[in-house]
């Protein structure tokens, strides 16, 4: 829900399922709603890959107004009337679709010299940033009210949907910020397969446990293997396993002879499938 930090969602929910580990797939402001992936015991080890996933978010950016964290909670910062038109929004989705460079706001999880740069911004300190490169595969108008947009937009990790607001307005030539945000997938998770959190609370212990999705689930379109027993138990002590038909520098998501998942693997330049992450076995 829209309201709480991304750990504080974290935290209620490890209390109830009672886990000793868990772990994000990445963050959501508490000014957005939507999907956020959690991870318990062993998966916790496999909470990158949703985090590198593509993602994707229903937002609405107000026109005219500009502040200094680019949404509602910041403090204004300039205000004009604005008066793009349609055809104008449609060339600044157009311009915005595809592979852009944009610049990570000073309110952000991005670290410099240890600390977060959201810490410098509350002190005024402003902190040189590169422009990075992310891909903006899909951008779809949903709505138009003369100063306020809603979009639909499908994108890669490390896209700041915020700063995406700002620069269109910046295209617009008016200026903008976002007023909200939803995210509606990362990578093959779809919020609609999610549980609301309120709705976790009142389950009882056994329809909480099914809601708890298998840990490959994490791993995406990783390409699959499955050993024999022998090559498996090897595999689990840590040891290379000669595979000079698979592809070197590629990660596998590895089974053993029953079809469970030992883990992430690659092979190296020795055509060995080596451990990079393993589930203990309980």
């Amino acid at each position: 829900p829209i309201g709480i930090t991304s750990n504080a969602a974290l935290q209620q929910v490890k209390r109830l399922y009672r886990a000793a580990k868990a772990g994000l797939t990445g963050i959501l402001d508490p000014m957005a709603s939507g999907l956020l992936p959690l991870c318990f015991g062993e998966a916790t080890k496999f909470a990158q890959y949703p985090t590198d996933a593509d993602k994707s978010y229903d937002l609405v950016m107000q026109l005219g107004v500009t502040t200094d964290t680019g949404d509602r909670e910041g403090q204004v910062l300039t205000q004009q009337t604005p008066n793009a038109s349609l055809a104008d929004v449609e060339r600044a989705i157009a311009h915005f679709t595809g592979v852009i460079q944009q610049t990570p706001p000073m309110h952000s999880a991005l670290k410099h010299q240890g600390q977060p740069l959201y810490k410098y911004a509350r002190q005024g300190i402003e902190i040189e940033r590169k422009p990075r490169e992310v891909t903006l595969h899909r951008i779809v108008l949903t709505d138009f009210q003369g100063d306020t947009i809603s979009l639909s937009v499908d994108c890669s990790k490390g896209t700041y949907i915020r700063v995406l607001a700002e620069d269109i307005g910046r295209f617009l030539g008016c200026g903008a910020h976002l007023i909200a945000l939803r995210r509606t997938r990362v990578g093959n998770f779809s919020l609609r397969d999610a549980i609301a959190l309120d709705n976790l609370e009142v389950l009882t212990e056994a329809e909480r446990d099914s809601k708890l999705m298998p840990i490959d689930c994490l791993l995406g379109d990783l390409p699959e293997v499955q050993l024999e027993q022998e090559a498996a138990f090897y595999l689990r002590q840590g040891q290379g396993i000669w595979m000079p038909k698979l592809q070197v520098q590629q990660r596998y998501k590895v089974y053993d002879e029953k079809h469970e998942l030992i883990g992430v693997s690659e092979v190296g330049g020795d055509g060995k499938l080596a451990p990079k992450r393993l589930v203990v076995q309980h």
